[in-house]
């Protein structure tokens, strides 16, 4: 019984000693690149509908276009890719904005074709937390959401 009292104790401690050891990375997002058919058409497309600011490539790479993100966030249009790239609505990157009547009034205006979750055009659905959110695609068929951020609570 004491045997394996203390042979339970023993493991115990070890995994104490071992939670301990664990590493952690405070990793933070970095950059997000996206495989394109024309670097250039998609360039102009984000600097054109989200007003994007387009950035040295400071990597060097041929037939790349980078573009500045909040912080020190970036995109990366590439043009290298091989493979063809099979996306829906479930995969997508949101950004978000204080202006979404505006945003809204702006894809109007450029006859950009956007949609709610369930792809009814020309509208946007509002989450169970009021948060309104509008989904469209990129020359390359990516899909982008634009919400109007959570409103905080006081």
């Amino acid at each position: 019984m004491k045997k394996n009292i203390l042979l339970i104790i023993a493991f115990v401690f070890a995994g104490i000693l071992n939670a301990q050891g664990v590493l952690t990375f405070n990793l933070t997002f970095n950059h997000l690149a996206l495989s394109v058919k024309d670097v250039d058409r998609s360039a102009d497309f984000y600097k054109k509908v989200l007003t994007l600011k387009e950035i040295t490539n400071l990597a060097k790479v041929d037939d790349m276009r980078c573009l500045s993100l909040s912080g020190n966030k970036q995109l990366h249009l590439i043009s290298i890719g091989k493979k063809n790239i099979v996306v829906d609505t479930a995969i997508h990157f949101a950004f978000a904005t204080h202006n979404f009547d505006a945003f809204l009034n702006r894809m109007d205006k450029m006859k950009i074709p956007y949609e709610d979750t369930d792809g009814k055009p020309h509208t946007f659905n509002i989450r169970a937390d009021g948060v309104k959110q509008n989904y469209f695609q990129d020359p390359d068929g990516y899909w982008i959401e634009v919400n109007n951020m959570r409103k905080k609570k006081s």
